[in-house]
């Protein structure tokens, strides 16, 4: 003997709609008069489609630039163009992210005070300030990535030198570095800043770790120190070194365009991973 087959459920009547009707605004009128309204349809076939997040932005800092050329090598490679580079090639590789948009503070051989380029990164309102330099080192020997973060007390003395020496090459662009230390100072240990340094420093620690993998790191490549460039309260910001063109096989590696094509690719894969963690929200 065949089972009976299964009847299709009866259509709703006008009358069953007008009860369905009835009854979701007998749900919502409670609710209402007490300023208060239902926060999903709960009688809709399907949930509300979550607001897809703002893509985030980060802000690129080639360097020095113009009439400063940062560090020279041996071989005479200069600092502005290798960063200048880098930070292009970073921002055609982060094309392939559209969750990130990226701005630079000069895409030309360009001088830009080192307060102009924190400014940029304010008014932009940047997710992460990345500054991205290639220096001489306190001593030659020195090679590799390393990446900085704000602080008032240097972590060690090859990063309060390197700090100095950076800060005081804006000094022929008319930086007050007295008046800047004063404006900041009274802002920096604000919980803002605070909760911005937070942010910079634990994006450091994974970004280096990242980096490890697939390119050579400075000893002790995690550091911090007073960099002017890095002196944005409301704004994460970090510095990269890249390598050290005062050291001759950094420079030579730094020279080459594939190298340079390498570790922008490298540092934008990161960075985009960074920036799509919990850590930016």
């Amino acid at each position: 003997m065949m089972p009976p087959r299964p009847q299709p459920l009866p259509a709703e009547s006008p009358s069953d709609l007008s009860r369905r009707r009835f009854l979701r605004l007998g749900l919502t009128l409670p609710l209402l008069s007490l300023g208060l309204a239902l926060p999903v349809d709960v009688f809709a076939a399907t949930p509300p489609a979550r607001k897809p997040r703002a893509p985030r932005l980060l802000m690129l800092d080639p360097g020095h630039g113009g009439h400063d050329p940062g560090a020279i090598g041996p071989s005479g490679t200069q600092e502005k163009d290798i960063t200048l580079d880098i930070a292009r090639r970073m921002a055609e590789a982060l094309t392939e992210f559209p969750e990130i948009n990226v701005k630079l503070t000069r895409n030309k051989d360009s001088y830009l005070p080192l307060p102009e380029r924190v400014k940029l990164g304010q008014e932009a309102r940047a997710d992460l300030f990345l500054s991205i330099h290639a220096d001489s080192a306190p001593n030659s020997a020195a090679r590799g990535l390393s990446a900085y973060t704000l602080s008032e007390k240097a972590s060690d003395k090859f990063a309060s030198e390197l700090a100095e020496r950076e800060n005081l090459v804006d000094g022929t662009g008319g930086l007050d570095l007295g008046q800047t230390d004063q404006e900041v100072a009274a802002i920096l240990f604000d919980l803002t800043a605070r909760r911005t340094r937070n942010t910079a420093q634990r994006a450091k620690v994974g970004f280096v770790n990242a980096m490890g993998r697939n390119w050579h790191l400075l000893e002790n490549p995690v550091r911090a120190a007073n960099f002017a460039v890095l002196r944005s309260p409301d704004v994460p910001a970090m510095l990269v070194e890249t390598g050290f063109l005062s050291n001759r096989e950094d420079e030579a590696l730094l020279a080459q365009p594939k190298q340079r094509q390498k570790i922008a690719r490298i540092m934008a894969k990161e960075i985009s991973a960074l920036l799509a963690s919990p850590l930016f929200g």
